[in-house]
């Protein structure tokens, strides 16, 4: 049989479809829970000469699928591609993550690059959704992403990752002229990022808004609800069939503010949320993809077992894509992800 872009399972859930089995991927599928990344990172020497190398990208981004057969691939790339495309200094640490230059006044805010000036240091990224597009099974759907405006914004600001965002919500406060022409940039250049990976052949894309829930009822719509539309406006004028999900990450309550307002095919929602609260106020209006505690997949077992079962219950009535809460731990085994996926499609 020949496989169509609709009878993959899942484009058939974005498009709204309750399936008997729901389709799964799982958030940093490609990573360092899994020794034959860990191998290719190696080869490549550090996290961003991977990124940037589009057979080794390609080449990790179908481990997993290779492995357990996910329902989706999802490009192996980083949401601080961007910024570093817009001309911010980008390092690794090793054992401490990302750092950047800061962005806090206004002078070096106008030595950033242009939006469309990204295409040129990304076009690596492209490539590696060109191959992808050839190289995956015909019933594997591909994912390309980008982090949202705000939690790009973060880092940008504090030149690291922070545990309450505070140096964002300074700037956001005291220099709103500065906050505001940040925002705006990285929410054109998130755009033209996207739509390049729509045209080398993704066929959905994620937003991954993960400080979402750091922001406040007022800030959350201006800041995170805002810029979604506009991303999301753009791409749909561009590509009209193209399925978008959301993620804004510790949104609790205005999980259901965000998906009145912003056109994605879907929310993923994280684990603070109760499956079945979502199931009751957001599986209705979209497809919802979550939301297993990412920690369960250290110990597994029965509690695995359990809760993976619990979850595929509580959203068997409405269409539904099985999905961490947020990102693999490096600590998870890889066979307890095959209990995971026994216990969904067993």
């Amino acid at each position: 049989m020949i496989v169509t872009k609709s009878s993959k399972t899942i484009l058939r859930a974005l498009a709204g479809e309750t399936l008997e089995t729901p389709p799964v991927w799982m958030m940093r599928q490609a990573g360092r829970y899994l020794p034959e990344y860990m191998a290719t990172r190696g080869q490549a020497g550090d996290f961003l000469s991977l990124c940037y190398n589009p057979d080794l990208a390609t080449e990790v981004t179908l481990q997993p699928i290779r492995r357990y057969g996910f329902d989706a691939a999802i490009l192996f790339a980083d949401i601080l591609l961007v910024p570093q495309a817009l001309g911010a200094d980008l390092w690794f640490v090793t054992g401490e993550g990302p750092r950047l230059s800061t962005i806090t006044t206004m002078d070096e805010f106008n030595k950033l690059s242009p939006a469309d000036d990204i295409h040129e240091t990304l076009s690596p990224i492209y490539q590696t959704v060109h191959n992808l597009s050839s190289a995956l099974p015909s019933e594997t759907t591909l994912i390309g992403f980008a982090g949202a405006p705000w939690t790009v914004a973060t880092y940008m600001i504090a030149g690291r990752g922070t545990p309450d965002q505070g140096p964002a919500h300074k700037l956001m406060q005291e220099n709103t002229e500065v906050f505001d022409a940040l925002i705006d940039r990285i929410t054109k250049a998130t755009i033209l990022y996207l739509a390049e990976q729509i045209k080398a052949g993704a066929e959905v894309v994620k937003i991954f808004d993960s400080w979402a829930g750091s922001l406040s009822a007022e800030a959350f719509d201006r800041y995170c609800i805002a810029p979604h539309i506009e991303i999301v406006t753009a791409l749909k004028a561009q590509f009209p069939d193209v399925q978008i999900i959301g993620f804004p990450r510790g949104a609790d309550q205005k999980y259901i503010d965000y998906v009145d307002q912003v056109d994605v095919a879907c929310v993923a929602v994280d684990t603070a949320v109760s499956s079945d609260w979502a199931a009751e106020k957001l599986q209705p209006k979209v497809c919802v993809q979550g939301n297993l505690d990412q920690t369960l997949l250290v110990p597994g077992g029965e509690k695995l077992i359990s809760e993976t079962k619990r979850v595929v219950e509580a959203f068997k009535n409405g269409p539904h894509i099985f999905n961490l809460g947020h990102g693999i731990t490096p600590d998870a085994s890889p066979d307890h992800v095959s209990q995971m996926l026994e216990a969904i499609r067993g």
